[in-house]
Formats: structure tokens, C-alpha cells, sequence
């Protein structure tokens, strides 16, 4: 490769850095506003991580919840979701796909029996993109009871820890929340709870190394990242959840 174009390739992934750290930060740095007595809007569309909830003042407003990925139910038209799909129930180590699917429905009803009850949201309303038709914003949802909805998803094995974070409306740091939701995560994994009950142990690493593969070969064809040996692709910040809080991908795919 010619040196002018080597050092062209390093300015322009220095920017891309630059503007990926700005971006999270201005976004990360939005205050949560806190909302209570807010009620959910039982819709087709909606899945266990990304439904509508109706605000004290009337207004109906899309949530998608920080931090985990329920499994998708909805397939059809755009093939994004069929491909997210797929590597979900592989995350799972699952090599059924209907079986995968119908985790995403139980994830659902979970979510919405949850959600009986009014509970409280705490928004910055960044940008959670996702389908067209709906304006989504990431959120928090504190349960009647005073639990965490998106930990008690990955509790019972309904959700993965995966995602956009953020700092929590206690003040837990993103990081260490992230981290305390994989902890969730190992747990219901260990004691074989939700979609951990279906997992295939000797299939789940070969599973994962195909996303990881995919993963790789996509970013490379786009030109987003320049992957080797030694420095391979972090799944989590190459998701369309992540790219999409930091601004960097186009809205695309259902909830």
C-alpha cells in the first residue's frame, strides 16, 4: 500500500475515534429525567426488550430498554432481523430457531405482565432507532416492586446482557453495570433458567465463533474496521443497538 495512502487510512480511523468518543459522550452526559405512573400500550409489534408505554400526560412514547436483547419473535420483510435473530438463539447455544423464536414470545409476556402495574421510566431520550415507523428512546424502567426491569429479564434467562449502557439513575457507573449484568447473566446460565434450559453446551462455543466470524467478514466488507488476528471485533460495540446510540448507523430493523 502506497505511504500517502496508509497515512490517509490512520487520519480518517482517527477521526472516526474522535467522533465515536464525542458522540457517547454528549449522548451519556444527557441527564435522566424520571418519569412515574407510566403505563404500558399492549401492541402486535412490541417484544420483551422494546415496547410502548403510555406517560402521565397521554402521550404514547416507544421504550427500548438499556442494556439486554430479548430474543426477536418478529421475522418478516427486512432480513435484519432474521440475521439477529440467528445470532441470538446461537448466543443461546440454541440450534432450533422456532424454539428460539418462542423464547422471544415468552420474553414478551414476561414483559408485559411485569408491566401490569404503573411503573416509573428514567430517559435522557437518546435515539434507541430501530423500525422506521416508531420513534424509539433507550430507557430504564423501575417495576412497582422496585426492581430493575432488564435485570430481571436476564435473571430468569429471558434476556441477554448486551447493548447500549449508560450510568443508572442510582448513579451505578455503565461499566459496572454492564458488568453486573453478565454476573445475572452466568447465573441464569448456571441454574438453567429461560433460554439457558434449551442450550446445547457443546455446540454453544462453535456457535459463537460463526457470529464472531460473520461479524468480522461484515465489518471488514463495509470498511467500518480493520480487523486481525490480534485485535478481533468486539461483538457488543459492533451491534446495531451500540452503533446506533453513538449515531454511527442508520435506523433499520423492528424493536
Amino acid at each position: 500500500m502506497a505511504p500517502h495512502r496508509t497515512c490517509y487510512l490512520a487520519v480518517v480511523r482517527l477521526l472516526a475515534a474522535a467522533i465515536a468518543i464525542a458522540l457517547t459522550n454528549t449522548l451519556s452526559a444527557a441527564p435522566l429525567k424520571k418519569i412515574p405512573n407510566c403505563t404500558l400500550v399492549q401492541t402486535e409489534w412490541a417484544d420483551g426488550d422494546s415496547f410502548s408505554v403510555r406517560l402521565p400526560d397521554g402521550k404514547e412514547q416507544t421504550v427500548r430498554l438499556y442494556g439486554v436483547d430479548c430474543i426477536e419473535m418478529h421475522v418478516s420483510g427486512d432480513d435484519s432481523n432474521a440475521r439477529r435473530l440467528r445470532d441470538q438463539r446461537r448466543y443461546f447455544g440454541i440450534a432450533d430457531i422456532t424454539l428460539a423464536k418462542s423464547i422471544g414470545t415468552e420474553a414478551k409476556k414476561e414483559t408485559y405482565r411485569l408491566l401490569t402495574q404503573p411503573f416509573t421510566l428514567h430517559t435522557g431520550f437518546s435515539n434507541a432507532w430501530g423500525d422506521g415507523r416508531f420513534s424509539r428512546i433507550y430507557g430504564f424502567i423501575t417495576l412497582s416492586d422496585g426492581r430493575d426491569l432488564s435485570e430481571t429479564l436476564v435473571t430468569q434467562g429471558l434476556a441477554r446482557a448486551f447493548g447500549v449502557v449508560r450510568q443508572r439513575p442510582d448513579g451505578t457507573r455503565a461499566v459496572d453495570w454492564k458488568e453486573a449484568l453478565k454476573d445475572l447473566e452466568l447465573t441464569a446460565a448456571s441454574t438453567r433458567k429461560g433460554a439457558w434450559a434449551h442450550t446445547d453446551w457443546e455446540k454453544l462455543p462453535d456457535f459463537r465463533e460463526e457470529v464472531r466470524r460473520e461479524q468480522n467478514e461484515l465489518e471488514l466488507a463495509q470498511g467500518n474496521r480493520f480487523a486481525s488476528e490480534d485485535k478481533p471485533i468486539d461483538l457488543n460495540e459492533g451491534s446495531r443497538d451500540a452503533l446506533g446510540e453513538k449515531g454511527l448507523a442508520r435506523p433499520h430493523g423492528t424493536a
